[in-house]
């Protein structure tokens, strides 16, 4: 696997996205009951938020959804019981997320990177509308999945080998989103040799925001010291509740809707201890399939490593490039995916 070298470089990104960063002006926005206002230099991380009173959840609609969601399964695995009914203004299972994934300083991490906002955000409206057909039922929440923290082919200065993107960077992909109404961001952390107890509060001041999402990625999460790229990582329980318990400390600091949290999977060893795993009101946590291949080593991966091992909610994610190397060469579609047991209610592109 080929990392990007970040260290050491001239990095340039997008001028369309470095005038959003730049030109914002003072602008207020709704995210469902709660409201934002930026400053007028754009500077996300100086973010005023005021809440407002959120409806409780309705608890037989949440069961009901959460059936359909386990697509009929008779092995008592799906729905995931006992579970704690999330904080009013949770966004699953009441919406599907629709995210893109890249990150905007190069082209072959994704598609959120591969094209200017205006064209990227318009392959996004047209997945929306694809997975709105798939299921009227269930209304779509468009999301932006933006790699913050890198792995890398380079050690840099301290050996870590990741690079953390500036923070104008996070507030472009910030300025990016709003160029759509309600769409939400999740900020992506892919460790290599630091930890996420170091790399995640550094994040705090947009995972404080109530449109800023998390997630993290075992595949560079090196414990034992070998370079990102040479073989798989790996997250335990332990890890994954340090994160929830992170971000459930600050829903209650700020007074914020539940956050959505994505780990993502495509091999046991992946996640350790998933049993261990301990769900939280204030967090929504997401199993993301997020191997490549053909439509049916991906039902497989997805089967062995997602359906068998629950933990709440599950997702999946559809390479635009990777998954049509082999025969049949093409995409898995919305329609095929509604077929598997449990329905994903994340859905990443990349």
């Amino acid at each position: 696997m080929k990392l990007p070298q970040f260290a050491g470089t001239i990095l340039i990104a997008f001028t369309t996205v470095a005038l959003f960063a730049n030109c914002t002006s003072s602008t207020t926005q709704k995210d469902g009951k709660t409201k934002m206002t930026l400053n007028a230099t754009g500077d996300s991380s100086k973010v005023a938020i005021t809440d407002t009173t959120r409806k409780p959840i309705d608890t037989a609609k949440y069961n009901a959804l959460m059936l359909k969601l386990a697509h009929g399964d008779t092995t008592g695995k799906w729905p995931v019981k006992p579970q704690p009914y999330p904080l009013p203004g949770a966004i699953l299972p009441f919406k599907r997320i629709v995210a893109y994934y890249g990150n905007i300083y190069s082209k072959r991490m994704g598609v959120l990177g591969e094209f200017a906002p205006k064209v990227m955000l318009s392959k996004l409206d047209a997945e929306v509308k694809k997975w709105e057909k798939a299921d009227p039922s269930t209304p779509v929440q468009p999301a932006l999945h933006y790699i913050a923290v890198v792995a890398q082919g380079d050690g840099g200065k301290d050996g870590k080998y990741r690079f953390r993107m500036p923070d104008k960077q996070i507030d472009s992909v910030l300025a990016i989103s709003r160029m759509r109404k309600d769409m939400i961001v999740f900020l992506d952390i892919q460790v290599s040799l630091s930890d996420i107890r170091t790399e995640l509060p550094l994040l705090e001041k947009y995972l404080k925001m109530p449109n800023v999402h998390l997630g993290i990625d075992p595949e560079f999460s090196m414990k034992n010291g070998v370079k990102p790229g040479k073989k798989i990582g790996t997250y335990d329980a332990a890890d994954i509740n340090y994160c929830s318990q992170y971000l459930a400390n600050l829903v209650k600091k700020y007074n914020l809707p539940p956050k959505v949290f994505t780990v993502h999977r495509f091999t046991n060893r992946m996640v350790t201890n998933y049993k261990n795993i301990k769900l939280r009101p204030e967090v929504q946590l997401v199993m993301h399939m997020d191997g490549w291949g053909e439509p049916e080593l991906k039902k497989g991966t997805y089967r062995h490593f997602i359906y068998s091992e629950p933990v709440e909610f599950t997702g999946f994610k559809l390479f635009y490039k990777n998954d049509i190397k082999k025969a049949p060469n093409r995409m898995m579609t919305p329609d095929e995916l509604m077929k598997l047991t449990p329905i994903p209610v994340y859905i990443q592109y990349q």
